[in-house]
């Protein structure tokens, strides 16, 4: 750990790692008592860096090819903001593209907590209409109009 590293270094090293599937690298991202909260899947949250351990070392495992790329960003002197396409194929074949958005509050040169939106990306799926009245509760009876979530549980590390 550097506690001299800036949000944006953080930033930097915490995407170069997970691109080169360096787990030591992208640990050293976060502090021993890190908090993440995923506001859409509380049940998700959690805490401490092992946890982030697991869960990438899991995702190196898995998807050999796993890569992060940036698609916006934004820093601050206190943290940053990530949009980021996720994307792989597993050993199995499997493909995964995934939309993720993390907000990351960083101090002494280590990411001290973040709020984390993911999504994989639903190539077709019901349309804007459809998902808006379903989330309004407008969808007539005997409607085949897909649940808000396009039907889709969601997976991530």
């Amino acid at each position: 750990m550097d506690p001299t590293r800036t949000p944006a270094q953080v930033l930097d090293r915490l995407v170069t790692s997970v691109n080169a599937h360096d787990i030591d690298g992208l640990v050293d991202c976060f502090a021993q008592d890190y908090s993440l909260t995923d506001p859409v899947h509380p049940a998700r949250s959690f805490n401490g860096s092992l946890q982030v351990r697991k869960n990438w070392s899991t995702m190196f495992d898995a998807l050999p090819d796993v890569r992060l790329d940036v698609q916006d960003h934004a820093v601050t002197d206190t943290g940053f903001w990530l949009e980021a396409a996720q994307t792989g194929t597993g050993r199995d074949g499997h493909r995964l593209e995934m939309r993720t958005v993390f907000i990351a509050a960083v101090a002494d040169g280590q990411i001290t907590s973040a709020h984390m939106y993911a999504a994989p990306v639903e190539h077709g799926g019901p349309g804007i209409d459809a998902v808006f009245a379903a989330m309004a509760g407008t969808v007539p009876s005997g409607s085949h109009a897909a649940d808000p979530t396009g039907g889709h549980q969601e997976t991530r590390p």
